[in-house]
């Protein structure tokens, strides 16, 4: 085969990708394996027409490469909206961080938000009582008691009466302190489940009626952590990926109802999950309080006591600017085509493609070379 097939066959298999992607992005993974081999069949046979009509292998690479670069542009370009007029959405986990700036976005733009927050008369409720939209509510709802949650139903059940909710996010999660799974205490990944996942299993129960009523839309916020192993994030990992199969088992069971269901997966940024001094110092003592006497031997109290304070290191190493995260959950929102996986932030794609690709060997060398977030080993090993 000469230069100029090569090169007609690559361009053919490039375009064979993007036009998969876009269905993929557009209409799940199901519709994109069915397009698989009805789009490689016909590229088949348009190789072979090719051949025997004695067109130009270098005009035929030329024009399929066009043509996919085509389809990027209008593909990207093209988002298409639906009107917000009417159509309300609540947000947990509004004090700081995605959710704080998600209820500003969507109050800019005309939605009727339900800020749900943990704390009510804390800083970042405040902020966003004083921006002055009218169509902002601020409503005190812990994600992990139940009774804040019958209420908060009760309140959005009578503002929105028979127009139903239109999305539901569940944004509200914890991280803690990442460390070793071992001196982990149970607790900690109690937590993580309670909030993480279980709290968005609850709330998707109690709203799915008023979603229903709108064929409107949940948005669950994953991580990159709940499909790459990464050390140190067993519990908050743990808890993501429960959160990842749960979404996906819901988006295939709520399609006949006409609600979609998307995941935000994003890679790391820099939120107020990482806490402040005064929780480092908390992550500490309440570790040590809880290891073992052999584990608290084997890793040492320096080891142990450093961890904690390898969460400022973490969120020095994030992204500071978390408008990708925000943009993905507004299209997740009001796209006419939503998208069921979002991947926002540096390496949200390339690490979890990697761990579904590579052999275990190669993707742990891949993963070592990822910052450590402390600089001190276990004792033990040193000793070792």
């Amino acid at each position: 085969m000469d230069t100029s097939s090569c090169f007609c066959v690559v361009a053919a298999v490039l375009s064979i990708f993007t036009v998969l992607w876009t269905l993929r992005d557009r209409c799940g993974s199901g519709y994109w394996m069915a397009a698989c081999g009805a789009l490689s069949g016909a590229l088949s046979w348009a190789l072979g027409s090719g051949l025997y009509l004695n067109v130009p292998p270098a005009l035929c690479g030329t024009a399929l490469l066009t043509c996919s670069f085509i389809l990027i542009l209008v593909t990207e370009r093209r988002v298409e909206l639906l009107p917000v007029e009417r159509r309300a959405v609540l947000v947990t986990g509004c004090d700081s961080g995605f959710g704080h700036m998600l209820a500003r976005r969507l109050s800019e733009m005309g939605l009727t938000v339900f800020a749900g927050v943990l704390d009510v008369n804390g800083a970042g409720a405040q902020q966003l009582r004083e921006s002055g939209s009218e169509n902002l509510q601020v409503l005190q709802l812990d994600v992990t008691d139940s009774s804040q949650i019958e209420t908060a139903h009760h309140h959005i059940s009578a503002q929105v009466a028979d127009t139903g909710l239109w999305g539901l996010v569940n944004n509200a999660g914890v991280l803690r302190c990442p460390m070793d799974a071992e001196l982990h205490p149970l607790t900690e990944f109690r937590l993580c489940m309670d909030v993480n996942f279980l709290a968005a299993v609850k709330m998707s129960q109690v709203f799915l009626p008023l979603l229903r009523r709108s064929r409107g839309r949940i948005v669950n916020v994953s991580s990159m952590a709940a499909e790459v192993p990464m050390s140190m994030f067993a519990a908050y990992g743990a808890s993501k990926a429960a959160l990842s199969i749960f979404s996906k088992v819901l988006r295939r069971e709520l399609s006949v109802w006409g609600v979609s269901v998307a995941l935000i997966q994003p890679a790391g940024f820099r939120t107020n999950i990482f806490g402040n001094s005064d929780d480092i110092i908390r992550y500490r003592d309440e570790t040590l309080a809880a290891v073992s006497p052999v584990a608290r031997e084997d890793y040492g109290e320096l080891y142990i006591s450093s961890l904690p304070g390898s969460l400022s290191r973490m969120s020095q190493q994030c992204e500071e600017d978390v408008s990708p995260v925000v943009d993905d959950m507004c299209h997740a929102l009001l796209a006419a085509h939503p998208k069921p996986v979002y991947s926002p932030g540096r390496m949200a794609r390339l690490l979890p493609l990697l761990q579904r690709c590579c052999p275990t060997a190669v993707f742990d060398a891949i993963l070592t070379l990822v910052p450590r977030h402390t600089d001190l080993e276990p004792a033990g090993l040193s000793r070792s």
